[in-house]
């Protein structure tokens, strides 16, 4: 399942980038919990918070969806 929501937050956020080859993304599972740590080029981190944040509560939202199809709590974070 891990897999699944790894692939669909590593989809959206290199499909915002303008530098898709930068985009880290660290996966840190621990019990029922899922943390991704999403590093970007500096000139992408705008793109991928977006005016308001709107974006980056999107791609939670639908990671969070995701994972909740196996009871799973699912975090992302933009650490730059």
């Amino acid at each position: 399942m891990a897999g699944d929501v790894t692939q669909l937050v590593t989809y959206v956020v290199t499909s915002l980038t303008e530098y898709p080859d930068d985009v880290k993304i660290v996966v840190t599972e621990s019990g029922d919990a899922i943390r991704f740590e999403v590093t970007v080029n500096a000139d992408d981190v705008g793109k991928v918070i977006g005016r308001q944040g709107r974006i980056i509560k999107a791609i939670r939202t639908v990671a969070r969806a995701a994972g909740a199809v196996d009871d799973r709590h699912v975090d992302v974070e933009i650490l730059g």
